[in-house]
Order: C-alpha cells, then sequence, then structure tokens
C-alpha cells in the first residue's frame, strides 16, 4: 500500500514528551522508572502496550478551590508501559520544563503534566478589587514538563525589569511564577464594568520583573469552553468564581 499518510507515522524516541506535530503529543511511560502523566481528562486519541487510565483523585483543597474559583484541573492518570498519544480539539501543543521559577498559567491551557508537579490555584487581583477574566490561575511548581494549548502560534514575551509588558487578559496563556501581576483596565472608576470605551479592549494583566509571558493569537476562551459560570457576573468575578468565596485568594492541593 502507497499514500502520502505514511509520511505522519509515529516519531519514535526515548524522551518522556515528543511532539508528533504541532497538534499532537506522544508520551512514553515505563512502568516504575519514570513518572506517570496526569493528562486532561477525554484527550487520549491512541496508546501501545499496557496502560491504565484511572481518574485522579482531588484533594479537599482541590474540589474547594475549583468550587469557588472555577479554576483547577480534570485530570486522568495514565500508568504503565507503553505509550499515549493526547490531543484537545486540533489546538497547538507546546511542552515546558518547570523548574525553581515556576509556571503560573490558565487551567484552560493544560494538556498534560507530570505527576510529581504541586498546583495551587492563587487570584491575581484588579485595581479597582474585582476579579475579571484570568483572575484565578494555576501556579505549579517542582521539577518536570508540563504539556500546553495555544490558539494558533503562540508569542513568548521577555519581561525585564526596564520593560515590563502588558496583555489582554483573555490572550494570555503562562507566565513565569517570579512576575509581579496586576490586572486592570484602561478606564475610570465609575466605568469600570464597561469595556474601554468603543475599543473593544477591556480587562489586561500587567507584568513586572525578570521572566517571560506566553499569549496566543487568540482572545477567545478556547472550545472546551472552562469557565465557570456565564454572562456579565462571571466576567467580573461576582459568580462562584469571585474574591468574596475566600478572603486569602489562594487555593491549593
Amino acid at each position: 500500500m502507497q499514500s502520502p499518510l505514511f509520511a505522519f507515522t509515529e516519531v519514535q524516541n526515548q524522551d518522556h514528551y515528543t511532539l508528533q506535530n504541532s497538534y499532537l503529543l506522544r508520551v512514553r511511560l515505563d512502568g516504575n522508572t519514570g513518572p506517570d502523566c496526569l493528562a486532561r481528562k477525554g484527550s487520549m486519541v491512541a496508546y501501545q502496550g499496557m496502560i491504565e487510565f484511572d481518574g485522579e483523585y482531588q484533594s479537599q483543597g482541590q474540589r474547594g478551590a475549583r468550587r469557588h474559583t472555577g479554576e483547577g484541573l480534570d485530570l486522568m492518570r495514565c500508568s504503565g508501559q507503553g505509550t499515549v498519544f493526547l490531543a484537545n480539539l486540533a489546538q497547538q501543543i507546546h511542552v515546558l520544563d518547570v523548574d525553581h521559577e515556576g509556571l503560573t498559567v490558565d487551567s484552560a491551557y493544560v494538556l498534560a503534566l507530570d505527576s510529581g508537579l504541586h498546583w495551587d490555584v492563587i487570584a491575581v487581583d484588579s485595581q479597582f478589587g474585582l476579579s475579571g477574566t484570568g483572575a484565578y490561575n494555576l501556579n505549579t511548581s517542582g521539577q518536570g514538563k508540563v504539556a500546553l494549548m495555544t490558539s494558533g502560534k503562540p508569542l513568548l514575551m521577555p519581561v525585564t525589569p526596564d520593560k515590563y509588558v502588558s496583555c489582554d487578559a483573555d490572550a494570555v496563556v503562562a507566565w513565569s511564577t517570579s512576575l509581579r501581576v496586576q490586572m486592570q483596565a484602561q478606564t475610570s472608576s465609575s466605568s469600570v464594568f464597561r469595556r474601554r470605551g468603543n475599543t473593544g479592549e477591556g480587562w489586561e494583566l500587567n507584568f513586572v520583573g525578570q521572566g517571560h509571558v506566553l499569549v496566543q493569537p487568540s482572545e477567545l476562551m478556547p472550545p472546551q469552553n472552562a469557565v465557570v459560570g456565564q454572562g456579565v457576573r462571571a466576567q467580573y468575578g461576582m459568580g462562584p468564581q469571585g474574591h468574596g468565596q475566600n478572603q486569602g485568594n489562594i487555593w491549593s492541593n
């Protein structure tokens, strides 16, 4: 049999995570000698070998964070001996190493991560005391890899002490945890519930310090619709994910 499809056969190597193409991730599992993979529920498209899939247990802290903030991870644990292929709605996939600096990410863009990584739900405060789009995010720490998704090819922007970066809150995917972040709207407090005049621009995140910010070429939420709540109340943090539900604004697993 002959076909151009043979150009899309498996990319084989010994790496833990391997991109087969821009939209498909290969995860190699080797039993007891390496970490399990925690993958977004329903993201498996194929697998080889003796692989087990189990629902990942959520601690009381994780369940509380998800219930009050709308931010959290619905994961399945992939373990065993073999390879697993993961994808989600043909979004582009990017593999990052998490080290001592840490990585803060919107949970809607997480495809998979090593089981040894730890995550907390943190809040980004607005200058008006309101939480808007992207107000809660996941702060991942430890040593391991995480696979993120973007709608289109992303832009990685460096942040330095003499060059801060401002991004649309709907376009931000992840950033270095070491950065100082504040949410604000370029508008007066009397019109905070309006988007920025008639420009269509609204909330933005300001980043200061030393690190990087990852943004995608889209200001729309991904198709999986990971945000809890709808309408104006959800957009401005007045629903289940509002700051009033947690005075400390920190949620942990």
